[in-house]
């Protein structure tokens, strides 16, 4: 059987080339010929994907981590002079520790420095993976970080971080790197939830980043104060763009400050990975990431796969480390079934360091029920 092995990361466990990996060793030892295609949505793995799609260079630049602090964080440049910049790798949840996790006080001003490096190294459109971040600041500290400037009432310059943002009264666009003028950006979304309100980056995504009820709603007043100044700049109103919620509201403040573009990014990486291409007379897909729950749905890499199965009528097994939705669901979804990688619970830190043995386990057991 040609089995086509397509995973996301298992976030904190494996990246999405080591998991295709281990599935494709698990299916090997159980008799097939594999196809390795790793995948990602505009998360994490997005770098790792689209440059070894595409045979590019992953690159490192200085850059500041959400707490401002210097670092070195990787972009990737493709031979057709695309920039690929994942935010997750200078703002992104896994940089801080849970004791420093705080949206108010977190920013993206580090992927502002990723894009800027892209810019000097001579690129002629970036790619800007919008997952995996700490941050709710609506883009602004990236914006901030390529020129702009954040005013207060009395006209004081604002910090770029989440808990500025009711402050800022006007962003002065005028010192923006004119090379974004030229250069493309587009967000490659792995949500479909808007900039704010009830389904937007706050209350979904910030209790998560380590925000409290109250902080919560500081930082949705705080995003829906942004795009109101904005808009009344005369910058585009991103209030209730799909996917201006990505990234703790970075997608949408990136559309009306910088010009960029929303993309879906599971879509965006399945063609470049060529997925429906590996798909052509497969007898099994398998995917996966570290969890299927209700979000997956809404643009996460295993839906795209298990949507492009159903279309080449590709049997899709989805292996996860935890389970959060019913069969009929997962089936819902696409997914012919699903199933926990563990074969018991066991602690996280043990959980994270056993994934690749349990991955390989279980897509054996998933070829041979498929048989």
């Amino acid at each position: 059987m040609k089995v086509v092995a397509a995973p996301a990361p298992f976030k904190g466990a494996l990246g999405p080339a080591a998991a295709a990996a281990a599935i494709a060793a698990g299916a090997r030892a159980a008799g097939a010929e594999v196809r390795e295609v790793p995948m990602a949505d505009g998360g994490e793995g997005t770098l790792d994907a689209l440059v070894a799609a595409a045979g590019g260079r992953t690159m490192h630049a200085p850059a500041r981590d959400p707490l401002g602090r210097a670092i070195r964080a990787p972009y990737g440049l493709l031979p057709d002079g695309t920039a690929v910049v994942e935010l997750a790798a200078a703002s992104g949840f896994e940089r801080l520790s849970d004791a420093e996790r705080d949206p108010e006080a977190t920013t993206t001003a580090g992927t502002g420095d990723l894009i800027r490096a892209a810019l000097d190294g001579g690129c002629r459109r970036i790619v800007l993976g919008a997952g995996g971040s700490a941050t709710t600041d609506g883009g602004l500290g990236t914006a901030i970080a390529l020129g702009a400037r954040a005013l207060d009432a009395s006209g004081g310059e604002l910090p770029g971080t989440g808990g500025a943002l009711a402050a800022v009264r006007r962003v002065d666009l005028s010192g923006l790197d004119p090379r974004l003028r030229t250069v493309p950006v587009e967000v490659a979304c792995d949500v479909v939830s808007p900039l704010a309100g009830p389904d937007g980056a706050a209350r979904v995504f910030a209790p998560q980043k380590g925000a409290e009820p109250d902080a919560v709603e500081r930082l949705d007043a705080g995003l829906m104060s942004l795009a109101a100044v904005l808009a009344q700049q005369g910058c585009a109103d991103v209030m209730r763009l799909p996917r201006g919620g990505a990234a703790g509201g970075a997608a949408g403040g990136l559309v009306a400050m910088i010009g960029a573009s929303l993309v879906d990014g599971g879509a965006m990486v399945a063609r470049a990975v060529g997925l429906a291409d590996a798909l052509v007379d497969a007898g099994l897909c398998i995917t996966g990431e570290g969890r299927l729950d209700d979000q997956t749905r809404a643009g996460k890499a295993p839906a795209v796969v298990a949507a492009a199965c159903a279309e080449a009528g590709v049997p899709c097994v989805g292996l996860f480390g935890v389970v959060d939705v019913s069969p009929a669901a997962a089936r819902a979804m696409g997914f012919t079934r699903t199933r926990p990688i563990a074969s018991a619970p066991r602690p996280y830190a043990e959980a994270l360091a056993a994934t690749a043995d349990d991955l390989c386990a279980a897509a054996a057991m998933a070829l041979r029920a498929s048989s």
